[in-house]
């Protein structure tokens, strides 16, 4: 069969690099965009083909993949199934706008939907969109061949959610894969895209221009932040590659010219002797490229850092979330400001690069004054790089849960959306007070890196400099002082709508 694939995007996350940061090295006819690959896609691509279909993959980031270049190709092409992957909540407006237009374009062509957000809604999407016919819930390894295999009989395929004489039936849930060695090496070829190394969470600034991708050597996380909704997502279970099947990836990943990547794990940190034979490996393999990941301060592997330092690894990121031991309880982190800087000084100590720290502010009951022990705390830290984010309520997690039974969010009602904490709980801090607070932490954060860490600061300002015009850079530093405009309504759950209000009263626990 011939399978459409396509990487389903928040057109406001997607930023194209100037044509003239092409290096000589680079395919000047390839797109460069600072951003994640799309690894679902890529990593479902060749299995497929080992199951004799044959593949093309659209990633929406690129000017020529929109929707309407998708529906063209679609028509013109007339493929057997379109896969659509849909990572967020951000990205299902864009889903449902590209589905429509698919199904004017070809309208017998079936399109499935996979990846988290997907999963989380399976019913919901389908009652919500009529023009997309199924969803595969969970991992699409297995799931998406099977499919392909019952397209006439699609009752026969656990773990979708379909369409049936205008019912909606759910199929008997397909259980977690628990090998994952057994599948091929994700396709990075097929894409005429260069993803740019560049800070986490979307942060416009270039890191290098060095040929990047992302890799992930396991799955899933046993912790349970109640913000996070990794945990329900793989039935809190880490499952993971052996070693020898990473670093044969990673030897494919050297011998094509690769030469920075980032793991995705959700929690690399886990396990020290997969950790130590990675490592070992990539010394042994004398592999090129240098490395990064992310995992929590309170992991039992962070004695593995000088070996990881050995092997590469420049770039190590850390949930720290919070400067006071209260915020962190309340967020569910089961961990201590001791165990933070102990990690983030361990890492510096054994000569890591670049260490980052994640922040969130505006936390149920969190007063102005712990936002500003958080930005404190992170003048202390050794950290190079950090973000201070508002903490958002995602369907999924533990927090949505909690706002369902106060009566703050209607599931039914509410499930397509997200949630700022500072727009819609009564105990948080308002969005306009957060702003402001925020602002003042990080005018006390610079300046306290500026005149305790000069050096440092100049170094990293350096590295930005080195791909970035020095307008971009001053926007990039100026942004935490820019004041947000509240003029634009924020979403709000459904029973606000209809109250007509702007915010909860702090006495009022649930709306009735």
């Amino acid at each position: 069969m011939h399978v459409f694939m396509v990487y389903v995007r928040d057109p406001n996350f997607c930023r194209l690099l100037p044509q003239k940061l092409h290096r000589a090295s680079f395919n000047p006819e390839r797109l460069q965009v600072m951003a994640f690959p799309p690894l679902g896609i890529q990593t479902l691509a060749p299995v497929l083909r080992q199951h004799g279909h044959r593949v093309r993959l659209f990633d929406t980031c690129h000017p020529q993949m929109q929707a309407e270049h998708i529906a063209q190709a679609a028509a013109a092409e007339a493929p057997d199934v379109m896969a659509l992957s849909c990572l967020s909540t951000t990205t299902y407006p864009a889903l449902k706008s590209l589905a429509r237009r698919l199904k004017l374009a070809a309208p017998n062509l079936p399109l499935i939907v996979g990846g988290p957000f997907a999963t989380m809604n399976s019913d919901r999407i389908l009652q919500d969109c009529p023009e997309l016919d199924c969803v595969g819930v969970g991992e699409g390894e297995e799931l998406l061949p099977d499919y392909l295999n019952h397209l006439d009989n699609p009752g026969d395929v656990d773990g979708l959610v379909w369409r049936d004489a205008g019912g909606i039936v759910r199929n008997a849930p397909r259980p977690l894969i628990r090998d994952l060695n057994q599948f091929p090496y994700p396709d990075r070829t097929s894409l005429p895209i260069d993803y740019i190394e560049s800070l986490p969470l979307d942060v416009p600034a270039v890191l290098s221009l060095d040929k990047f991708c992302t890799m992930q050597t396991s799955r899933g996380c046993p912790y349970a932040c109640i913000y996070c909704d990794i945990p329900s997502l793989s039935q809190g279970k880490w499952r993971y590659r052996s070693a020898e099947h990473v670093l044969g990836e990673m030897q494919q990943l050297n011998d094509l010219g690769y030469r920075s990547i980032y793991l995705t794990d959700d929690h690399f940190l886990l396990n020290r002797k997969r950790i130590s034979e990675v490592c070992r490996g990539i010394m042994e393999r004398r592999l090129k490229f240098n490395w990064g990941c992310e995992g929590r301060v309170d992991a039992v592997a962070v004695d593995q850092l000088a070996i990881m330092k050995q092997a590469n690894c420049n770039f190590l990121a850390f949930g720290v979330e919070a400067g006071t031991q209260k915020v962190l309880d309340r967020l569910h982190k089961h961990q201590t400001l001791k165990q933070v800087e102990h990690a983030v000084s361990e890492a510096k100590r054994q000569g890591i690069e670049r260490v980052h720290g994640f922040f969130v502010i505006g936390s149920p009951g969190e007063t102005k004054k712990e936002v500003m022990a958080s930005f404190r705390f992170a003048a202390r830290l050794k950290l190079d790089t950090f973000g201070f984010n508002r903490l958002c309520v995602y369907r999924g997690t533990p927090l949505w849960q909690e706002y369902v039974d106060r009566g703050i969010i209607d599931d039914e009602r509410d499930w397509d959306k997200w949630f700022k904490c500072s727009d819609i709980d009564p105990t948080a801090l308002s969005s306009a007070v957060v702003n402001q607070v925020r602002m003042r932490g990080y005018a006390r954060l610079f300046a306290s890196r500026i005149f305790r860490r000069p050096f440092r600061t100049y170094k990293l300002l350096r590295l930005f400099g080195s791909h970035m015009k020095t307008t971009d850079i001053l926007k990039l530093l100026y942004s935490p002082f820019k004041r947000r405009s509240l003029s634009r309504k924020p979403d709000l759950p459904a029973r606000m709508l209809e109250l007509g209000l702007k915010e909860l009263p702090l006495d009022t626990p649930a709306i009735p």
